[in-house]
């Protein structure tokens, strides 16, 4: 048996997805013609309390339409050093918007107000325009960590008083909202755009949407049309993220579960120095250099357990929807020897 927990995106459609993706109408999306993606961006906007989103290939492509629609060539955006949009996205925002980051040092991916309003620069010709706050929840480099609704609140209103544009980085935002129980729409009310990810805890096999105001999504269809997201027959893929959204969101407290109990079979080894706190889905261990993570990913890998290095002496795990029990509980005996 393999326990693969390299990522919650390598999941397979389920059969009862695939049999709800191949019932769907669609017709071509470019035209405008496929009701599956449009009902997909009307249930998903509507979930959040915007106007309108626009389905696109990956998080990283809403993501980078978001830096596009939100700034300027010459602009700074603010976020963590740990975010994806900085770590993950293979420079995009400087290739694809002209700007630069400014990179905040958060506990552990999540800053505040203050770190926001102590990091905007002045209007002064030497530095770049501060435009837009990007933040990013569950911070996947933070362990799957989550901000607390009140923080996202107080950011945005420090980034409104500032005439600041906000972004999130929403590829896991529902394990966010099933931990913390906060609704969708609070959240819609303190961002300009948000990106979330179908293909990750929730299963489906393709996909993420921008959320926006239909200003902001009728910019980002024609950026999204300049970098080639855009798709034909796509409500195939729309049907998968529709089921998922009807069907894969509260079983993500079972991930969670796992998740810290995973942690948990860790926590006596000799060879792990740090475990930073499980909220989510993801086990971030950092491992003792005379042991070496490499060394730790081969034994594992021998053992048929997956993982992925993530940084200097450092491991991850993710749960997701074909991680049961009794996979955890066969780490929890094969580690024991």
């Amino acid at each position: 048996m393999i326990i693969d927990l390299r990522s919650d995106t390598i999941t397979k459609p389920t059969p009862e997805m695939k049999e709800y993706m191949f019932s769907v109408e669609v017709g071509d999306d470019v035209f405008g013609e496929d009701k599956t993606v449009i009902q997909l961006e009307e249930k998903i906007a509507g979930m959040f309390g915007l106007d309108a989103a626009l389905f696109c290939p990956s998080g990283t492509m809403t993501n980078q339409i978001a830096l596009r629609i939100n700034t300027e060539p010459q602009d700074e955006v603010i976020c963590d050093r740990t975010s994806h949009i900085y770590n993950y996205e293979g420079g995009g925002a400087a290739y694809n918007s002209m700007v630069s980051l400014r990179l905040l040092n958060g506990e552990r991916g999540r800053f505040t107000a203050a770190d926001v309003e102590e990091n905007i620069n002045p209007d002064d010709i030497h530095f770049p325009k501060t435009s837009l706050v990007a933040l990013e929840n569950t911070v996947n480099k933070g362990g799957g960590c989550c901000y607390e609704l009140e923080t996202v609140k107080a950011i945005s209103a420090m980034a409104k008083s500032n005439n600041l544009k906000m972004h999130l980085d929403g590829a896991r935002i529902f394990n966010a909202l099933v931990e913390t129980e906060e609704s969708p729409k609070d959240y819609g009310k303190c961002f300009d755009t948000i990106s979330v990810c179908f293909s990750k805890g929730l299963g489906a096999p393709v996909g993420s949407a921008l959320l926006g105001t239909i200003e902001a999504i009728k910019k980002a269809r024609r950026v999204r049309k300049v970098l080639g997201g855009a798709m034909r027959q796509s409500g195939y893929l729309a049907a998968a993220a529709i089921y998922a959204l009807d069907n894969n969101i509260d079983r993500l407290k079972s991930d969670h579960g796992r998740a810290r109990f995973l942690g948990t079979i860790f926590e006596t080894k000799n060879y792990v120095t740090d475990i930073l706190p499980v909220e989510t889905n993801i086990v971030i261990l950092s491992i003792d250099p005379s042991y070496g993570s490499i060394r730790l990913l081969d034994e594992l890998q021998s053992k048929g357990i997956l993982a992925v290095p993530f940084g200097k002496n450092t491991i991850r795990f993710v749960t997701h929807l074909e991680i049961t029990d009794d996979m955890i509980n066969e780490i929890e005996i094969v580690l024991k020897y």
